[in-house]
């Protein structure tokens, strides 16, 4: 398979956010976090872009969406996982938990299994389609659970050292997928 046929995603974890709600804001810092993604971007031949239909998600990829002049696609299906339909104290080991048991599920919420069955549906999808590079924004434990379903390496503590935002470029040739961290904290100046 040469070069042309592999399929690339560059799948983005939003900048910060005000909160975990689908209509939380960016903040401040998450603002000046897009524009610097938006930077980063342009140095990549994007196609299409296709965002989690959150609010900090559509905000995080708006301002490069609007520099290279792409629309911005919804899919709910990179969504962030819903651990419960209320708060919880010990959410951060509910997350531990989804990668040692992916059928692991807290009364209300959704398993990683679940999760990861929408978001990976998404991923190949636009990884099968002829379209050029294409840039998906999601959330961190929705990317997360993709990412240990590539490779089980990836785990919780990877989970953790996420960065917001954060890029992943995911490859597809023939039935193999592969990713690399391309995104490092030190893109945003403080």
């Amino acid at each position: 398979m040469c070069a042309a046929d592999v399929a690339r995603v560059l799948l983005v974890r939003h900048c910060e956010s005000s909160g975990p709600a689908p209509e939380a804001p960016l903040t401040a810092v998450g603002h000046r976090q897009a524009s610097a993604l938006a930077d980063f971007l342009t140095a990549h031949p994007v196609a299409r872009v296709v965002s989690s239909s959150y609010l900090r998600a559509q905000q995080t990829i708006a301002p490069f969406a609007e520099r290279a002049r792409l629309a911005i696609e919804l899919d709910a299906r990179l969504v962030e996982r819903r651990l419960s339909p209320e708060p919880i104290p010990n959410w951060r080991d509910a997350v531990r938990l989804s990668f040692d048991d992916p059928d692991h599920r807290v009364p209300g919420g959704e398993s990683g299994r679940e999760a990861l069955s929408r978001g990976r549906a998404a991923l190949d999808e636009l990884l099968a389609a002829p379209h050029g590079v294409v840039v998906a924004v999601s959330h961190g434990q929705l990317l997360s659970l993709v990412l240990h379903a590539i490779d089980p390496r990836f785990g919780h503590a990877e989970w953790e050292s996420l960065s917001n935002p954060d890029v992943f470029a995911l490859e597809a040739s023939g039935n193999r997928v592969a990713f690399e961290r391309i995104w490092t904290p030190t893109h945003v100046a403080p």
